[in-house]
């Protein structure tokens, strides 16, 4: 008991599980970390600082130390109030955080949470209620971590069923796929692993410099199904192509975190072949910006520099620390962006659309309900209200962006967005930067692509990753 009591001292026993928990390269692992260290900062900071400053309770160990044995003693005695735990504060919230990401894994961190708790009753430096009082703040801190960080559900979006009949291909026969660079840079062995499990498909390595659009079109003619390997850019490129030619899609999640392979239900290269196999498909929305199509979102403002930033930053640190730490780095080095939407003059920060409608609100959109609701999910950071930028990050870091007067979110069918100056603006696809010469129009396609999606949302989130696709977190 002494043992684990010391090994919880500073959140060192936790620190050492969440840093176990990063290293397995599984995003709900990484997660469940990260919202149990962030409930262990709230935990710690209310038990420790807050309310043993408002108690002056005498430890145990003071009252009556001949009642406790030597070997169960912890010397030198605490000289901090006793309640409430701040052992036992941190300790719950952590495992709470873990428990609301990875059910699976909170059986065994809840039972090492209770012993950290029994410890300090047995060791003498804690009364039973000093432990209670801490557990009560340890839960509803790991529980305050939802208010500014949701949990993305495991249910599957309301446009994969009902599901579409797509070419069900056991050996990858009429199937066109493309490998893009960036697929085989995280994962070497991917091309090799597709070629063994779809030996009748037709699979083609692009090279540095090639582009995945054009090696697409100039094969698309002789194939019934058009798929590719990468990311949401490589992903971007193969719906285009997949529309014009009218035939379904499969996108084989490789190399960076890909938001829309996530959002249908494909969370690895396993669970993309098991769709491709059984046929399990559905219509889902395409964006337009301009003459350019986007699965995700198009943007104008800091948000291209908030995406970059974020995105060298998320694979250490998770994605919502990530988003918060490009913010504050985008908004300090920027300027805001005059606009027309709509014909009105608009002084922004930012401006988001979104293929369809994003939870949470705010300003780190993490996944869609609906993936065919036929509507621009549309948000505006204003610059024009007085300390705007101040305003906006102290929004962010309270989790009140949604309820302020800086932020602006709506649904749309189209949204025309012009610089006011009439000059090229800088407009973001799907993560990609151009130069927009000219206004143009947000708007939608309904229903217009035919992707392959997981048969069963339990059944993408435990695939085990393939051989050539192991280095990917899809």
């Amino acid at each position: 008991m002494p043992g684990l009591s010391h090994a919880a001292n500073h959140g060192v026993l936790w620190i050492a599980i969440a840093t176990g928990l990063g290293a397995t390269r599984n995003r709900r692992a990484r997660r469940a970390a990260l919202r149990g260290l962030a409930g262990i900062a709230i935990a710690s900071t209310t038990a420790n600082v807050i309310a043993k400053g408002l108690t002056g309770r005498k430890r145990p160990g003071y009252e009556m130390p001949v009642r406790i044995p030597v070997l169960r003693r912890i010397v030198p005695v605490p000289t901090t109030s006793s309640f409430p735990s701040g052992h036992s504060a941190s300790a719950a919230a952590f495992a709470t955080g873990v428990a609301l990401e990875l059910p699976p894994l909170a059986p065994p961190v809840v039972v090492v949470a209770t012993a950290v708790g029994v410890s300090r009753v047995v060791t003498g430096v804690h009364y039973p209620s000093d432990v209670l009082a801490g557990f009560a703040i340890g839960i509803a801190a790991g529980m305050l971590t939802l208010y500014w960080w949701p949990l993305r559900p495991d249910r599957p979006p309301q446009a994969r069923r009902p599901r579409c009949e797509a070419p069900a291909s056991h050996a990858g026969e009429g199937l066109l796929l493309v490998v893009d660079p960036v697929a085989r840079t995280a994962a070497p062995r991917l091309a090799a692993w597709l070629r063994t499990e779809l030996p009748d498909a037709e699979i083609n390595e692009v090279s540095e410099g090639q582009d995945v659009r054009s090696a697409l079109r100039s094969a698309a003619g002789r194939a019934k199904i058009i798929g590719v390997a990468g990311g949401d850019g490589a992903a971007n490129a193969a719906a285009g192509v997949a529309l014009d030619a009218g035939l379904p899609l499969l996108i084989v999640p490789a190399g960076a975190v890909s938001q829309f392979t996530a959002d249908v239900g494909i969370t690895s290269a396993e669970a993309a072949l098991a769709a491709l196999r059984s046929g399990d498909a559905v219509h889902v929305d395409v964006g337009v910006a301009g003459v350019r199509s986007f699965l995700n979102a198009s943007s104008t403002g800091v948000y291209a520099d908030l995406t970059r930033a974020r995105e060298r930053l998320e694979r250490r640190i998770g994605k919502r620390p990530a988003a918060l730490f490009a913010l504050i780095h985008a908004l300090r080095r920027a300027s805001p962006s005059d606009l027309l939407v709509n014909g009105r003059r608009r002084r922004v920060w930012l401006l988001f659309a979104g293929n369809c409608h994003y939870t949470p609100p705010g300003f780190a959109p993490s996944h869609r309900p609906d993936m065919s609701d036929g509507k621009l999910d549309l948000r505006v950071v204003d610059a024009e209200v007085p300390f705007a930028r101040v305003r906006v990050i102290a929004a962010v870091l309270t989790g009140t962006l949604s309820r302020s007067h800086v932020y602006r979110a709506w649904a749309a069918h189209s949204i025309d967005i012009a610089a006011a100056d009439g000059a090229p603006f800088r407009v973001a696809v799907d993560g990609e930067v151009t130069d927009a010469g000219a206004p143009i129009r947000l708007a939608k396609q309904p229903g217009r692509l035919l992707v392959y999606c997981a048969a069963s949302p339990a059944g993408a989130a435990n695939a085990a990753p393939a051989a050539g696709a192991a280095d990917s977190e899809g």
